[in-house]
């Protein structure tokens, strides 16, 4: 019995290693599947994206057309792309979460999270934030690069300006769901014991693959210091995570620097009047 579910399991790991190297024929497959599409979800969907989701759930095109569909049914009523700096600013005030003005080595976007500098209390406007910044990360990643890294600095934290369990599990169902294969890594850099007790709660909301990507490091640790080495020239990375750069959080330049990015994304997504009117505003 086993014999044979070694040879099912060996038979599944080569059709994935095709389908990984030659990934056209399933990309085709699930184009087709797709009803029609207009506006921004023709857009969304290009072979990079197709093939992201199909990832997501093993080269399971019916998996991954359902996928794809909540996806662009999310993204239909909840615009990501249409939510502007000035909308949501305040929340990162004390940059709480910032993209890094640095990739690492692989040419990642990386985003910058400080939970210990929260700052606001609704759970809507603090997940709208979140998701604006992924769509900024993924807005400046190099062509050919699909994936993000995340930064997670402790200091400061504790349970009373820790998010709630209710919004951790908000974040993850659209990290998870509606940004597959976008999260290459995150590291939560010398997190305090206490919060070991909170990730055991989170942790059950993450699937395996999601799980697996989450690195505890820790400063003092040869295996830790060597994994932010592999990942980060020390030169860019920050002394708060072992680097050797000073970096501090400015609100006001990181606002100008968004401004000026949301105009990008408006072009990219074909919304160049609104964002051209919110600028204005907001410059007002």
């Amino acid at each position: 019995m086993s014999m044979f579910r070694r040879r099912g399991s060996q038979r599944q790991q080569q059709e994935q290693e095709h389908n990984e190297l030659h990934p056209e024929s399933k990309i085709n497959e699930l184009k087709a599947a797709i009803d029609p599409l207009n506006g921004c979800s023709s857009i969304y969907c290009t072979d990079a994206c197709f093939k992201r989701y199909l990832e997501a759930r093993n080269w399971n095109v019916e998996k991954a057309k359902k996928m794809l569909e909540e996806t662009l049914a999310w993204r239909s009523t909840y615009k990501p792309e249409e939510i502007r700096w000035t909308e949501i600013a305040h929340e990162g005030e004390t940059g709480k979460v910032f993209r890094a003005n640095f990739h690492d080595r692989f040419g990642r976007t990386v985003l910058i999270m400080r939970p210990g500098r929260q700052n606001t209390t609704n759970m809507d406007n603090q997940i709208r934030h979140l998701v604006y910044l992924i769509e900024n990360a993924i807005l400046n990643l190099p062509e050919g690069q699909e994936e993000m890294v995340w930064l997670i600095d402790f200091t400061g934290w504790s349970l009373r300006t820790n998010v709630s369990v209710k919004t951790a599990r908000e974040t993850i169902s659209i990290l998870q769901n509606h940004y597959p294969q976008r999260l290459a890594v995150a590291f939560l850099y010398s997190p305090p014991r206490l919060f070991e007790a909170f990730w055991k709660v989170v942790k059950y909301f993450l699937d395996p693959k999601t799980s697996h990507k989450v690195k505890f490091v820790y400063l003092k640790n040869k295996e830790s210091v060597e994994l932010m080495q592999s990942c980060f020239d020390v030169d860019n990375l920050p002394t708060d995570f072992g680097g050797k750069a000073n970096m501090k959080y400015d609100h006001e330049e990181f606002s100008r620097l968004m401004i000026q990015d949301d105009v990008k994304t408006a072009k990219f997504w074909g919304l160049d009047q609104k964002a051209l009117a919110v600028v204005t505003n907001g410059n007002a």
